[in-house]
């Protein structure tokens, strides 16, 4: 099959007196946010090109057919589908999940306490069925402090624009106007006669917030708070103690939150402490004071607690604590649990009101793990909880905790119907020296016959940016790797927050470098200590986790066999002089802004995938994107794969598939989660000869 190829239209562009040619921007539709809502509005001719490199892709990969539908039974098989979640009691009923055999989408029950009659107030496979839609995204899921209505958010296009319906459970009736281009985010009233919700604007940034009385048919619905900066995005929520709302504004690296009553008639937002560059804070309320969860004065985050808003004074709860992470609080009658992060693992402590004491809860002996903790019931007065965990090689375990007694019991197991045995695998924690002596943590995973000779293959796994960390948690579907031999490692590369504010910094604006420099010495390492060898790693990253890849297979591409991109971020210079694209202007603080500054542009510019494709030879590579994307527009993954075909001079596989209804989620759906792992691990066996 011939090479797919796009039309070369030269555009030369320039910015601070520097010109460089582009010959492909000629596919960025002007109205593109009016694509990602009604695909028919595509350039027929872009439309063309993607088709054919699907055609492509499966031309490719046709050998890999049966190999896909064994890998989507075998990761399918991992999951118990006939699942049903641990409960919540709510005032009057218990709510929890379920999901089925046959279907995609979850279903909400719910049974009043006291009684054995279930009720099925949301079923996600018979909406979808009812709207006739491919894609179907759900956002939000609320039922009213009443229990009488269920509020739920739609996207049927995979482009984020939700729309708000709110019903009535008994008649199942559609009870006041739909709320079109929202948030997805649904708050009710106390009264449960208003729902309040953030509506995007024409750039699909969420900065105003509206109350809207239900039943309303005809009126505008009430402004309650707007947000000026485009670059801050605003959302609303309920406070633990049900006292007051608290509306959120920020962006990246800054915060800025306002609050009011429950009860005021007309909302009237006051500002609780006014926005500083580059510091965030979260305020909550509880049992008549308030905490302050913020970074000023601490790198790492503390929290203060102050008896009143009006006549703030913050005085010291949890204090600062270097390169360890403090994280925000949930609360009880008699107890506070916060959790702590620090050398890419988290910790939960837990603290009694009453005598002052707090101690780290621990329920594993395992090294490297996730642990978690949840709310059984509405209820504060109480001192049972849910505590959980999980780890590279271990399901996840739910235990009923009582934080008097410590007693636990197991109260949930993550099955895996086709058998596990935690024993089979072995996890390990290192740390190795970047380019500049930083020590980056690495979590590998491993089959215990595999062999540590250099003659595995290696997947290596980063994302690396806004402070995200990758948690050590278990994941199913890799073990279809990981059985075959093909080792999973995590790299906890700076740009992320696993060591701290301090490692996100280091990774982002000027020094977003060394998020690519932690992954290659990551590589490098793995290299040297046999867990693989040179040509044998496989890549892999999604979204800014993409831009990762792009940046890293410029560089050094002679270390992989192949790379897997995930609805890449590789035209990131074009993004970032495009003010008008939905995430541009709240990424300054992260990525730099081009247009203004000079010195953000030089450094955006030397190394922006697309900007630095060269004439070498590149690994095998799999790109995938979706047409209804906002985050990532399809725009970048399918420039950067044209230019691509233009100047690498090897035979290696280059592969641009395109989801023609999704978004930067991929395919909505369980099964079409599974295809989508299936074709990415498809790819990874044929380069590696494991077919």
């Amino acid at each position: 099959m011939k090479l797919p190829q796009l039309r070369k239209k030269p555009e030369i562009k320039s910015c601070h007196n520097i010109t460089w040619e582009d010959n492909y921007s000629w596919i960025h539709q002007k109205n593109i946010l009016e694509v990602l809502k009604d695909k028919n509005k595509l350039n027929p001719e872009v439309k063309e090109y993607l088709i054919q490199e699907n055609k492509y892709v499966d031309f490719h990969l046709k050998d890999t057919k049966d190999l896909q539908k064994n890998l989507f039974d075998e990761i399918k098989g991992r999951i118990k589908l006939d699942d049903e979640s641990l409960p919540f009691r709510d005032n009057e009923y218990d709510y929890w999940t379920k999901t089925t055999t046959e279907g995609n989408y979850s279903i909400k029950l719910r049974k009043k306490i006291n009684s054995n009659i279930i009720e099925e107030i949301w079923n996600g496979d018979k909406e979808k069925e009812k709207i006739n839609v491919e894609y179907f995204g759900v956002g939000d899921l609320e039922v009213s402090h009443n229990d009488k209505l269920l509020a739920y958010s739609l996207d049927t296009k995979g482009s984020e624009y939700y729309t708000i319906y709110v019903r009535d459970i008994i008649s199942n009736k559609i009870i006041t106007k739909e709320i079109i281009e929202t948030s997805g985010g649904i708050t009710f009233s106390l009264d449960d006669k208003y729902i309040y919700y953030s509506k995007l604007d024409e750039n699909h940034r969420a900065r105003k917030i509206y109350r809207h009385r239900i039943g309303n048919y005809k009126e505008e619905d009430e402004l309650i708070f707007e947000e000026k900066s485009d670059a801050f995005t605003a959302s609303i929520s309920l406070s633990s103690d049900e006292k007051y709302y608290f509306i959120s504004s920020s962006d990246h690296n800054t915060s800025e939150q306002y609050y009011f009553n429950v009860d005021e008639k007309i909302p009237k937002p006051k500002l609780i402490i006014k926005r500083e560059k580059g510091i965030l804070y979260s305020v909550s309320s509880w049992d008549n004071k308030f905490y302050n969860h913020t970074n000023k004065g601490a790198e790492d985050f503390k929290i203060d607690v102050s008896e009143s808003l009006e006549e703030q004074n913050w005085l010291p709860f949890v204090p600062a604590k270097d390169e360890v992470l403090v994280g925000g609080c949930v609360f009880l009658k008699n107890w506070i649990i916060r959790s702590e992060t620090s050398n890419a693992l988290d910790k939960l402590f837990v603290k009694n009101i009453s005598s002052g004491l707090e101690e780290e809860l621990t329920f594993t002996d395992e090294k490297v793990f996730v642990p978690s903790v949840s709310l059984k019931q509405k209820n504060r007065d109480t001192d049972d909880i849910y505590v959980g965990y999980s780890s590279p090689k271990s399901p996840s375990r739910v235990y009923s905790y009582n934080l008097l007694n410590k007693s636990k019991k197991l109260a949930k197991e993550q099955e895996i119907p086709s058998g596990h045995n935690p024993d089979d695998y072995i996890v390990e924690r290192i740390e190795f020296k970047s380019h500049d002596g930083r020590l980056v943590p690495l979590t590998i995973t491993r089959h215990k016959k595999t062999k540590i000779d250099g003659s595995a293959n290696l997947l290596l796994y980063g994302y690396g940016s806004y402070g995200n960390s990758m948690s050590p948690s278990f994941s199913s579907t890799r073990l279809s790797l990981i059985n075959k031999d093909i080792i999973w490692a995590t790299a906890h590369i700076r740009g992320g927050m696993e060591k701290g504010m301090k490692w996100w910094k280091e990774g982002k604006l000027t020094n977003k470098k060394n998020t690519f420099e932690d992954y290659i010495y990551a590589a490098k390492y793995l290299i040297d200590k046999k867990y693989s060898s040179k040509g044998k790693i496989i890549g892999m990253g999604g979204s800014a986790g993409g831009l990762l890849m792009g940046a890293v297979v410029n560089k050094a591409p002679e270390l992989f066999l192949g790379i897997v991109m995930a609805v890449p971020f590789v035209d990131s210079l074009t993004t970032n002089l495009d003010h008008s694209l939905p995430l541009t202007v709240g990424e300054f603080d992260e990525f730099g802004n081009a247009k203004e500054n000079k010195d953000h542009f030089d450094y955006i510019f030397s190394y922006a995938p697309y900007n630095n494709i060269k004439k070498m030879d590149y690994p095998n590579i799999l790109i995938t994107t979706s047409l209804s994307d906002n985050r990532v527009l399809f725009d970048e993954p399918t420039k950067f794969t044209a230019k691509l075909r233009d100047f690498k001079t090897d035979n290696n596989l280059l592969l641009l598939k395109t989801e023609m209804d999704a978004g930067h989620g991929g395919k909505s759906g369980r099964d079409g989660a599974i295809e989508e792992i299936a074709l990415d691990y498809a790819f990874i066996f044929k380069i590696s000869k494991k077919i």
